[in-house]
């Protein structure tokens, strides 16, 4: 499998099969799909969109692409407010006390806290908020 067959199949306004999902997820981030590649696939999946059965597998493929932080040890309900850093993203400041103050254990994960080869970290860890780091 190649990265240009699958940026043709949803260009051509295909469905990308399961394999194909579960590939380009992992050899993106394994660094074997260029980031103007991993571009042209998501141009090609923003004009074209994706159906119910690729959204569920591309969100299944990113959740088995990382690691997974185990709460199981808190007894209250858990969430993670991911920001990505851009530009204007304010609701971060305010949501996760927010949510803390309603008894759950929330995680503020700053895209910045983690290194990637095309974003090297630029900080040490995630600030937690009312979560074990």
């Amino acid at each position: 499998m190649d990265a240009i067959s699958v940026i043709r199949t949803k260009r051509d306004r295909g469905e990308l099969t399961p394999e194909q999902i579960d590939w380009v997820i992992d050899a993106y981030t394994r660094g074997e799909v260029a980031h103007e590649q991993m571009s042209s696939l998501a141009m090609a999946i923003f004009l074209n969109g994706m159906n119910r059965r690729e959204i569920a597998r591309w969100t299944a493929a990113m959740i088995a692409s990382g690691e997974r932080m185990d709460f199981s040890s808190l007894t209250r309900p858990t969430a993670d407010k991911h920001s990505t850093g851009g530009v204007g993203d304010k609701i971060t400041l305010p949501l996760a006390p927010l949510v803390a103050a309603c008894g759950a254990a929330v995680r503020s994960s700053p895209a910045a806290a983690w290194a990637t080869p095309a974003a090297p970290s630029t900080s040490s860890k995630p600030s937690p908020a009312g979560a074990p780091p």
